[in-house]
């Protein structure tokens, strides 16, 4: 029967972590759809910025009461799942805590992780009030009706269950071990989950047997689909926020990178040598696009943002323009961005590889015109983000298509431009005329 046991979990192991590969290639593919963009200049303060944020959790702090809880399920969790390591060995060869020898150590993990395991459901459940029951404006916003809403909530009752289980487990375990039955020999500390064994008194041995293994079986079935989840979850970002932050823009807030194909037009303009009336290099080239209308034109970097973005709504929150009541809510740039991304994606694994134009794109159908422009490029979003996202470099990218490609500047701008065309300056007025106001009286 154990041999059967170990086959079964070979195979739950090996269909849960394929899938997860499978989605894995997709992501990475996806991401790829976006243009080239060169961020491995000055790897020391890369490495720096990956440690800080991603790992030290550094930006999460500003807020201190989230932070802190957010911390403790971050390093929680993690460490706890280190006891997947031990659950996989049981799994595919049939043996029982398998760790064990490692004999005090053993203890001290054990014991650490049952403490964890509290201390995240608590974390967890101070989570679940905060976003159902006070509801925090950020966490009330439309912006998360429907599935993002849900899906935050999936994330908090999975986390609840893991944490439920896994002190279940223990607490079967010590109490068998207490009674000395089979292979349940004295191993581990539990310091939480002794307080739940005498639940078990009374009950027949082959019961709490059944207990035990229920909720050792839940506890990794739960954790291959949660694993599997991340992918169609705001929870990516707990794989996606280090090479994020690594990746991050390291330039100065407030510096906008020039397009490079502006650069080229405007270098071949002051070539003298140059011939105007020359024939391209290359005629079959498709010209480049200035600035951005769909997710292909946005760059690879842009685009992990997308995915990395834990839907948190600091960005909101901090947002002028949206204080204001304007339409803009950076958090939704976000959001939409990577539902954009999946139907393209979608549209590709369902065309053999190939993008079929399906008459959409990111400008207008997912991202407003006025979403845009209510924008004051203030940077508020790109500091309050914990993981260095930019939504405010999706926006101008996608300005720029407006402007360049669309003449579709707001008519206040485009006076505005025509006057530094014209007059070389913002006003309406000849160069002559500037020093007028000196002679008046």
């Amino acid at each position: 029967m154990n041999f059967l046991d170990n086959i079964f979990f070979a195979l739950l192991l090996a269909i849960g972590v394929g899938y997860f590969t499978l989605n894995v290639k997709k992501l990475i593919r996806n991401i790829k759809l976006g243009r080239d963009v060169n961020r491995t200049d000055n790897s020391s303060e890369r490495w720096k910025n990956m440690t800080m944020v991603a790992l030290g959790q550094s930006k999460m702090v500003k807020r201190p009461i989230a932070g802190f809880l957010h911390i403790i399920v971050y390093v929680g969790f993690v460490i706890i799942n280190i006891e997947v390591i031990e659950i996989i060995i049981d799994g595919l060869f049939g043996t029982h805590r398998v760790l064990s020898f490692m004999g005090i150590l053993y203890d001290v993990l054990i014991g650490s992780f049952e403490i964890l395991a509290l201390l995240v459901l608590v974390s967890v459940v101070v989570f679940w009030i905060r976003r159902n029951v006070t509801k925090l404006g950020r966490f009330a916003s439309s912006d998360l009706n429907g599935k993002p809403r849900n899906d935050a909530n999936y994330i908090l009752y999975f986390e609840m269950v893991l944490m439920s289980l896994f002190l279940l487990m223990n607490a079967a375990d010590l109490h068998l071990q207490n009674l000395g039955i089979g292979h349940y020999s004295q191993a581990g500390s539990f310091p939480v989950s002794q307080f739940f064994a005498p639940l078990f008194n009374g009950m027949s041995e082959g019961l709490v047997v059944i207990i035990e293994r229920g909720a050792w079986w839940l506890h990794i079935i739960g954790i291959l689909i949660f694993l599997n989840y991340l992918y169609f979850s705001k929870h990516l970002h707990i794989l996606l926020a280090f090479p994020n932050t690594f990746y991050a823009d390291l330039n100065a807030k407030g510096k906008l990178d020039n397009l490079e194909s502006v650069t080229n037009e405007v270098k071949l303009m002051m070539d003298p040598n140059a011939d105007p009336f020359a024939a391209p290099a290359n005629p079959d080239a498709v010209p480049a696009k200035f600035g951005a209308s769909d997710v292909q034109d946005l760059n690879w970097v842009q685009l992990l943002n997308a995915y990395s973005c834990t839907e948190c709504g600091r960005c909101t929150s901090s947002c002028p323009a949206n204080q204001t009541g304007k339409k803009l809510s950076p958090r939704k740039i976000m959001m939409d961005t990577r539902d954009r991304l999946e139907e393209v994606g979608k549209n590709i694994d369902s065309n053999k590889g190939m993008f079929v134009d399906d008459g959409k794109s990111l400008l207008n159908d997912y991202i407003t015109t006025e979403e845009l422009w209510a924008c004051t490029s203030c940077n508020a979003c790109v500091e309050e983000c914990p993981i260095n996202i930019s939504p405010l470099s999706i926006i101008i990218d996608m300005r720029r298509y407006l402007v360049m490609e669309q003449s579709a500047a707001p008519t206040e701008l485009n006076n505005v431009m025509t006057n530094i065309e014209n007059n070389g300056a913002p006003w309406q007025y000849n160069q002559m005329d500037r020093l007028n106001w000196a002679n008046e009286e």
